[in-house]
């Protein structure tokens, strides 16, 4: 699973990147080097017009979910089953989103051990992590809106690390993925898969990004393990 992330732009670059005219919904962003699921997380929409940023918290919680707990188990959908799922089949074709990213984390067996390791791409920029949101009105009237990210198999530099690896969407993609005229679930799954190792690079940090209390420039700096040989694809 997609369990946790990085974003440590400025709102200036993030407009720019995802040609935003303004970002009221965000005035108070500042870099985050441990995102983390039950979060309020960054996600541009399109509104027919225009892109859009704003937060949802992170862990779906399904239009006609009976309980707000739910969410914690949506986390990730997987590409594969979307189209099929209850929870996800509408949001697919309605209610897809960009989730702003410049790196994630995952944890790579070692021995008895799991080593924390930062994956990113190789000129170090943002990326979109291929999301789908939803609104659900809980019984004492609040409105809560949330998503989840979309997963797939891992290309090889993930595959060393673990099985799934989150969707990042080809920049050209982008606009095609937020255009709602699309909604045949058939014309978005090819947008669906692993971005292109040649393309990124994974390296080792500090244990401190287990815990989520911890968010400091710190858990991205690289390390090397002990005992540990360099690996195709690290950046050390």
């Amino acid at each position: 699973m997609c369990g946790r992330y990085t974003i440590t732009v400025t709102v200036e670059e993030l407009m720019a990147r995802f040609g935003l005219f303004d970002a009221p919904g965000i005035p108070y962003h500042r870099p985050k080097y441990n995102v983390a699921p039950g979060q309020m997380v960054l996600a541009v929409v399109h509104d027919g017009r225009n892109n859009r940023i704003g937060e949802l918290k992170w862990g779906l919680i399904p239009e006609w979910a009976k309980e707000e707990s739910v969410g914690a188990k949506m986390l990730n959908a997987r590409a594969e089953t979307a189209a099929d799922k209850p929870a996800y089949r509408i949001p697919l074709r309605r209610k897809r989103c960009l989730i702003p990213a410049d790196g994630f984390y995952e944890w790579k067996r070692e021995g008895g051990l799991k080593q924390p390791m930062r994956i990113r791409l190789k000129d170090g920029g943002l990326f979109a992590m291929a999301g789908l949101y939803d609104t659900w009105l809980s019984p004492d009237g609040r409105r809560v809106s949330t998503c989840t990210v979309l997963t797939t198999a891992p290309n090889p530099i993930v595959a060393d690390i673990h099985d799934r690896m989150p969707v990042i969407l080809r920049r050209e993609d982008e606009a095609f993925w937020l255009d709602r005229q699309v909604q045949d679930p058939a014309d978005l799954l090819s947008l669906l898969r692993a971005y292109p190792a040649a393309e990124m690079e994974a390296y080792p940090v500090s244990q401190l990004v287990g815990n989520v209390r911890n968010d400091s420039p710190q858990l991205i700096e690289p390390i090397v393990p002990p005992d540990s040989p360099v690996q195709e694809g690290w950046l050390l």
